[in-house]
C-alpha cells in the first residue's frame, strides 16, 4: 500500500451489533486523530440500524470507512479474521482491533501504532493490567473476575502478558500474513487469547501499553457466561494442542 500524508497505513477493525448508539460517534472520533486511521465495521445484521448509519458515514468520510454486512451473529472472532483478510487485502501496515463503545479510547490507537512502528512491537496489547488494575466503572466483581481470568490464562499458557484477554490491539501486517488465519479455532473472548499466544509462540515480540478502560455509557454489553466460559477453559485444550505443534520462528526475520 503507497502511503501519503493523505493516505492512512493503519485500519482499525470494529464489530458491531445494535451499536446505534455508539456507531457515528466512534467513526468520527478515529476520524478525528491525529494520524489517520481508516475504520472497517463489521456488522452482524443488527436490527437496530447500526449497519444505515455506517453507510451515511462512509459517504461523509469517501474512502476512509469500509462496511461488511454478514447475514447474523457469527462471533466477535470470525468477525475479526474476516477483517484481518479485508484489510491484509487493502495493503494496510498497521491492523488493530478495538470495541464500539468507547470502552476504548480512540486517541490510545495513536499510542499502540506507535509502539509497533518503532519497531518495539509486532503485537501491541492495550494493556488494563500491566500497570496496576486500570478499569472505570466496571463493578468489583467483574473487575476481580477479568483480572484474575487473564492471571490464570498466563499461569496455564506461560504467556508473558498482564492482559491475556484484551481486545484492543494492534498487528503488524506481517503477523497477521504470517499466522494460520483459517486455524483459529476461538469464536468468543478466547479468539484474543488464542491469537496473541499463536503469535508468541510464532517468535513475534508482544509489548503491553498501559491504556483505561471504561465501562460502556451507551448500549448493552455482548460479555455472557458462556463466553466467559469459553475464555477460561478452552486455555487448557490451547496449551495441550500447543505441545503437539511445530511453530515457525520468526524471531529473526
Amino acid at each position: 500500500m503507497t502511503t501519503t500524508p493523505n493516505r492512512a497505513d493503519a485500519c482499525v477493525i470494529i464489530p458491531m451489533y445494535n451499536e446505534c448508539e455508539n456507531a457515528a460517534a466512534i467513526i468520527d472520533a478515529v476520524m478525528a486523530l491525529p494520524k489517520p486511521f481508516d475504520v472497517l465495521v463489521i456488522d452482524d445484521n443488527s436490527p437496530d440500524g447500526t449497519a444505515e448509519i455506517v453507510r451515511k458515514k462512509i459517504d461523509g468520510y469517501p474512502g476512509r470507512i469500509h462496511l461488511i454486512e454478514r447475514a447474523g451473529k457469527l462471533g466477535l472472532g470470525t468477525a475479526y479474521i474476516t477483517g484481518f483478510k479485508y484489510c491484509l487485502e487493502k495493503g494496510y501496515e498497521f491492523i488493530c482491533e478495538m470495541d464500539a463503545d468507547f470502552s476504548h479510547n480512540p486517541a490510545d490507537l495513536v499510542k499502540l501504532r506507535e509502539a509497533a512502528l518503532d519497531g518495539n512491537a509486532d503485537v501491541a496489547v492495550g494493556s488494563r493490567y500491566v500497570s496496576g488494575v486500570n478499569v472505570v466503572n466496571w463493578p468489583m466483581g467483574r473487575i476481580l473476575m477479568s483480572y484474575y481470568a487473564s492471571k490464570y490464562v498466563r499461569l496455564v499458557t506461560g504467556l508473558p502478558i498482564h492482559d491475556t484477554t484484551a481486545g484492543f490491539v494492534c498487528y503488524r501486517r506481517r503477523v497477521l500474513e504470517a499466522l494460520p488465519l483459517d486455524s483459529i479455532k476461538f469464536k468468543g473472548y478466547a479468539f484474543q487469547i488464542e491469537m496473541k499466544f499463536t503469535a508468541h509462540k510464532y517468535g513475534f515480540k508482544v509489548v503491553e501499553v498501559p491504556i483505561i478502560f471504561v465501562n460502556r455509557v451507551l448500549g448493552t454489553s455482548k460479555m455472557s457466561s458462556g463466553i466467559f466460559g469459553e475464555a477460561v477453559f478452552g486455555v487448557i485444550r490451547l496449551k495441550w494442542n500447543s505441545f503437539f505443534t511445530r511453530y515457525p520462528d520468526y524471531s529473526r526475520r
